[in-house]
């Protein structure tokens, strides 16, 4: 346990990991701790961009992920698996590439740089109550075995996802709404003849599918249908399930990301449907922005977690309304949606700025990082 910590993190998914590691490179004191008791070995999200790699660079996590993951090249889109339009994604202007690397796998590197340099998150430990001042914030958190710790600290930040506690104690909303219909989702082994280098979806009648190659022969998939393992391409062999689960898409933003001296980030600020796979980049991104601001509060200019939340407030909204939007042409529903989806996608995509506004948004590139 770090000695004094300057910030305490709750949640050591990959925002709160993120924002330990570029807080420790800052020369921060850092503590993180999360409820689990270990990381989920399952991942949500499979695709690290660009901006990303930009940030995590100068801790070498970037690298490593390099050596580890793969590149996606392009977006194909199908009507019922016959081809109708793509979005290559091999020009960028950034040095880096889409890269395929599952979620799980981006929270142990994060977790190893952090370790090598003296932090390590405190896992069993979940986060109670606050109370903050004009001088600090006062958390409670609660051990496995019942007993209640009280650590205070200038600065805290949530990490801790969706159904964050923090934003609760700090009385802070998530605005927006919750699409209705359920995703089916799986990792499954194929035998499949689509190319492993791009990512595949198919409009098909009353929603889509969609397809990444997790590795040579190991996919993720999901749709919006049912049956969703009925409708991959023709001449597909399904093989065995290695994970499945179901989700339902939200798009809601925090209605604050900051309050005093607690800060939201990463899905307790913002979640939104995987399209456009920013999720948990966005997140990353926060935790970029935050350690810089929080580098000047803990100099004293405690104005700093203010400009955090000045600055991340309308990326959020932004990507957040322009996902929903996407989403809502996306899922084919009602009938007239899918109508105007599967007329207006290979036009748009075959336009120029249409085109380079899609490449932007998913590889993170569609904004400054605007650290003022």
């Amino acid at each position: 346990m770090i000695e004094r910590p300057e910030v305490l993190i709750v949640g050591a998914g990959p925002t709160g990991l993120a924002s330990a590691l570029f807080l420790t490179e800052r020369g921060a004191r850092v503590r993180i701790v999360d409820k689990a008791p270990a990381p989920t070995p399952t991942s949500r999200a499979q695709v690290v961009n660009p901006r990303s790699l930009e940030l995590l660079a100068s801790t070498g996590v970037t690298e490593r992920i390099l050596a580890e993951g793969r590149v996606v090249t392009a977006v194909k889109f199908y009507e019922d698996w016959a081809p109708i339009a793509e979005v290559d994604f091999r020009e960028l202007p950034s040095p880096y590439r889409l890269t395929v690397l599952p979620q799980a796998r981006t929270e142990a590197l994060l977790a190893e740089a952090l370790a090598a340099r003296g932090v390590v998150p405190e896992r069993g430990l979940a986060f109670e109550a606050l109370v903050q001042d004009e001088t600090s914030v006062m958390a409670s958190l609660k051990r496995a075995d019942g007993g209640v710790e009280t650590v205070t600290v200038p600065l805290l930040l949530a990490a801790d996802g969706a159904h964050s506690g923090v934003r609760e104690a700090i009385h802070v909303d998530f605005e927006g709404h919750v699409f209705p219909e359920p995703w089916p989702l799986y990792d499954i082994e194929l035998d499949c003849p689509l190319d492993i280098d791009s990512a595949h979806v198919s409009l098909v009648r009353g929603g889509l599918v969609f397809m990444l190659a997790i590795r040579p022969g190991l996919w993720r998939v999901f749709g919006d249908v049912e049956n969703v393992l009925e409708r991959v391409p023709p001449g597909t062999v399904v093989g065995k399930v290695g994970w499945e689960s179901t989700f339902h898409i939200a798009d809601k933003v925090a209605s604050a990301q900051a309050v005093g001296r607690v800060a939201l980030a990463g899905d307790a600020a913002h979640i939104h449907s995987p399209v456009g796979a920013r999720g948990m980049n966005l997140g990353i991104e926060d935790a970029f922005v935050f350690a810089s601001c929080a580098a000047g509060a803990l100099r004293g200019d405690l104005l700093r977690i203010e400009a955090y939340a000045r600055l991340r407030r309308p990326v959020h909204t932004r990507i957040v309304g322009r996902m929903d939007k996407l989403t809502a042409l996306a899922r084919g529903r009602p009938r007239w949606v899918e109508v105007l989806r599967n007329a207006l996608l290979p036009a748009v995509t075959g336009f120029g700025p249409a085109a380079r506004m899609i490449r932007e948004l998913v590889s993170g590139l569609d904004h400054d990082v605007g650290i003022d």
